[in-house]
């Protein structure tokens, strides 16, 4: 007959074999039951070997049943392969991953993927279609496109003549000089400006911003796809890329050529790849563990008290990868380094303990941090040296011969005991810190920090002067503008959604709360150390997305989608079992506040995952069906922000408007 889902597959959309209806614990002791005697498994006299684990497996396909129960473990043979796959399946389900085998309804894995590439779609179509409007240089494109063009012209960014722009947009490049020019922020987002440069040429708004508009839209992809995973739902996965794609400030600096969209990306990319990760890591942890207590190792590791090593972690070599590009493009991307760090070393000592190792605190450090250290942080920096080679190998570039020149000049060099190369390159390190940390001049719309959440000073990018004539509008008075605003719908319900985040995070120790907590703090809390400076509420974009996973978290919680840590897994598509224990379904207690698939669902290239009872876009596979309430409150949040976005789309785009609609625009003073 067919039984109810396990512990750690038990959501709807998840095809569970046939089998034998479970026998009572006093006979056949649980999995649950030999885990826990394993963990308990005493010391033997000699040394720190531990006792062989008592192992009792309940029948199954492999296993005759009177073989099931306790057993002598002198008398009995080596475990076969069902009681490795047992084991390992306890551990996985503390681990919050799904059991071995275990496989993802097809419609599920069909708007896993459909539902994220639809609102990608859209994402795409907002961004690319008039590209070229404005066709000149708005707000901070007079630095970052002539950049990105004297980088593919002469490898570094040289001087322009002061009113270059008119003639730039005309495809007159004769303004830009072999001097170097002092530029503060490292090359990555500006080669990524060039390769649109390179395509579409520098003479029109559609090469400048091109590549801006291809990054913003793959991030609404990588944020639903990340999304679907976090809250094992694909409704609430395709829920976040829309509201991502009718965001303002994504929308706005997916269609400017500005650095701060590609800092964003690459962030977003190096925070997904934490995230597989940490899924690979506990599949690989739940496996070594369990073929270690097999082997009779009660201590679970074999090579001490601290648990197996893990190997090479590719999944953070190639956050690392990401995050270098990120502090490549601007230095806000070493926050994030040493922020996901962090929260991956809590990770893997969570995990540790999780599954029984004793010395778990020190293990967490030898075992999970300093592993992990050195897949992450020594990667970003490599890559971000190596984003410097243009720099390297161009003698003319700014500052590339300051420590040569005062050497040859008689002159005391700092540092002189470094070649004169890295010394150069160290020296524009610190002129680019002091130019940062010294910002103060005065802006019209330069922004406290402490308003950004609530978008209480967006950013004007754009306000033609001459404006136009009065019949582009039909009225007396014509406006373009774009204004850099978040979508007013998501970020004030994002700030009352975050309070509900922090809660959940330190009450409820649940782990996706706290990922969206380091997004905040990585991309937006620093920010508050520089409010001295002279910034910018459009800095604001490097951390929408997380603006975006706060709003879907809490949504998602309302509509019973989001299930909280330690809750009572929902029914799978099969019978009950007519012997089966209430309790039964109940996932163990978490030290990291996982539960056995919670928050879990199936990608491609990934080992684990497990979708939540409502997994599917429309409805669930099965019995299980939201309510109408659930569906009154998505249909009311997203439709509002939905309705907002059209609203704003033409302050958004630039759109030719009457003035007194611009007006009708400005909800608060403090926009105008």
């Amino acid at each position: 007959m067919t039984t109810s889902a396990p512990q750690s597959g038990g959501g709807a959309g998840w095809e569970q074999p046939d089998d034998a209806e479970p026998s009572d614990e006093a006979s056949h002791p649980t999995t649950r039951t030999v885990l826990r005697r394993s963990f308990r498994a005493p010391l033997a006299a000699r040394g720190d070997t531990a006792a062989p684990p008592d192992i009792s497996v309940s029948p199954g396909p492999d296993t005759p049943a009177q073989e099931a129960g306790p057993q002598n473990p002198e008398a009995t043979p080596p475990p076969g392969r069902s009681t490795v796959a047992d084991l390992e399946d306890s551990l996985r389900a503390r681990l919050g991953l799904r059991s071995l085998g275990a496989r993802l309804h097809p419609t599920a894995a069909l708007w896993g993927w459909l539902g994220p590439l639809v609102v990608t779609v859209i994402a795409g179509v907002m961004r690319l279609t008039g590209l070229d409007h404005p066709s000149r240089l708005i707000f901070d494109e007079t630095y970052y496109v002539k950049q990105a063009y004297s980088l593919l012209t002469l490898g570094y960014e040289g001087q322009w003549a002061e009113e270059s722009n008119p003639g730039f947009a005309r495809g007159d490049y004769s303004g830009l000089s072999t001097t170097a020019d002092y530029v503060v922020h490292p090359s990555v987002g500006k080669w990524m400006i060039a390769v649109g440069l390179k395509l579409f040429g520098a003479d029109n708004g559609a090469g400048w911003r091109f590549s801006a508009a291809v990054v913003g839209t793959l991030s609404v992809l990588i944020l639903a796809r990340l999304a679907t995973r976090l809250f094992g739902s694909a409704l609430l996965g395709t829920t976040a890329g829309l509201l991502l794609a009718i965001d303002g400030i994504h929308l706005t600096e997916s269609r400017t050529s500005l650095l701060d969209i590609f800092l964003m990306f690459w962030v977003l990319v190096g925070l997904w790849c934490v995230v597989r990760d940490r899924d690979w890591s506990r599949a690989r942890l739940a496996h070594r563990v369990a073929r270690a207590r097999a082997d009779g190792h009660g201590d679970g590791d074999g090579e001490g008290l601290w648990g197996p090593p893990l190997g090479v972690r590719w999944w953070l070599v190639a956050a690392g990868v990401a995050l270098g590009l990120a502090t490549g493009v601007k230095w806000s991307g070493l926050y994030a380094v040493a922020v996901f760090g962090v929260m991956v070393f809590v990770w893997d000592t969570c995990a540790r303990r999780s599954v029984g190792v004793r010395r778990w605190a020190t293990a967490g450090v030898l075992r999970g941090g300093m592993p992990a250290f050195l897949a992450l942080v020594p990667t970003a920096a490599l890559i971000y040296v190596a984003t410097w080679i243009p720099w390297f190998i161009t003698p003319q570039a700014y500052r590339r011969q300051w420590a040569a020149n005062l050497r040859a000049g008689g002159e005391p060099v700092p540092r002189g005991w470094l070649p004169d190369a890295l010394n150069s390159w160290w020296e524009y390190h610190l002129v680019m810190w002091d130019f940062h940390n010294g910002l103060d001049s005065e802006h019209a719309y330069e922004a406290h920090p402490a308003g950004w959440l609530l978008q209480l000073r967006p950013t004007s990018m754009f306000w033609p002067d001459p404006a136009p004539p009065p019949e582009a509008c039909g009225a007396q008075r014509c406006v373009q503008a774009i204004l850099a605003v978040g979508n007013p719908v998501i970020w004030w319900l994002a700030a009352a959604a975050l309070l509900a985040v922090v809660y959940v995070a330190v009450r409820g120790r649940d782990w996706r709360a706290w990922l969206i907590l380091a997004g905040y703090g990585a991309m937006y809390v620093p920010w508050l150390g520089y409010a001295h400076r002279t910034i910018f509420t459009f800095y604001a974009v490097a951390f929408v997305p997380y603006v975006v996973l706060a709003l879907t978290f809490v949504l998602g919680w309302g509509m019973g989608l989001v299930r909280p840590p330690g809750s009572v897994h929902l029914p799978g598509r099969g019978r009950p079992a007519r012997n089966a224990r209430p309790e039964a379904d109940r996932p163990e207690a978490h030290t990291d506040g996982a539960t056995p698939g919670a928050g879990t669902t199936e990608d491609d290239a990934g080992p684990v995952g497990h979708p939540s009872r409502a997994a599917l876009f429309v409805s669930d596979v099965g019995d299980a069906r939201l309510n109408p309430a659930a569906w009154v409150l998505w249909g009311v949040v997203v439709g509002l922000a939905v309705a907002v976005a059209v609203f704003f789309w033409p302050l958004w785009t630039g759109q030719t408007i009457s003035y007194e609609g611009w007006r009708l625009h400005m909800w608060l003073p403090t926009w105008i």
